[in-house]
C-alpha cells in the first residue's frame, strides 16, 4: 500500500469528521434526543481523534505503521458511522456494531506499539 492513500485517508476522515461534527451542533440539536445528540458526538470524536493518526501514519511513510492504519479505519467505519446511524435512526442493531469497531481501533493501536517497539529493538 501506498504512503498516499493513508495521507489521503487521513485527510478524509478528518474532513467528514469536522462536517459531522458541525451538522450534529447545528443541526440535529433539536431534531434527536439529547442522549442521542451525545452518542453522535461520541462518533465523532472518535473519528477526529484517529484521523490524524491516520494521517501521521501516511506522512511518516513507514510501511511498518501501515496495517495500524488499516485497523484504525476500519474501526472509523464501524465505531463512528455506526454510532451516526444508530442515533438518526434509533435501530438498536446498528449499536451491535460499534463495539466491533471498538476492537478495531484498539487492535490498530496494539499494532502500532508493536511497530514501534519493534523499530526500536532494531537499533
Amino acid at each position: 500500500m501506498n504512503k498516499n492513500i493513508w495521507i489521503a485517508a487521513g485527510g478524509l476522515f478528518g474532513l467528514i469528521g469536522v462536517a459531522l461534527g458541525a451538522f450534529g451542533a447545528h443541526g440535529l440539536r433539536n431534531i434527536i434526543s439529547p442522549e442521542m445528540l451525545e452518542t453522535y458526538k461520541t462518533g465523532v470524536l472518535y473519528e477526529l481523534i484517529h484521523a490524524p493518526v491516520i494521517l501521521a501514519i501516511g506522512l511518516s511513510g513507514n510501511t511498518r505503521f501501515f496495517r495500524s492504519a488499516v485497523f484504525l479505519s476500519i474501526g472509523i467505519i464501524l465505531f463512528s458511522f455506526s454510532l451516526y446511524a444508530y442515533s438518526l435512526t434509533g435501530f438498536k442493531f446498528l449499536a451491535m456494531i460499534t463495539p466491533i469497531g471498538g476492537i478495531s481501533f484498539l487492535i490498530g493501536w496494539l499494532l502500532i506499539i508493536v511497530a514501534g517497539y519493534s523499530m526500536n529493538k532494531e537499533k
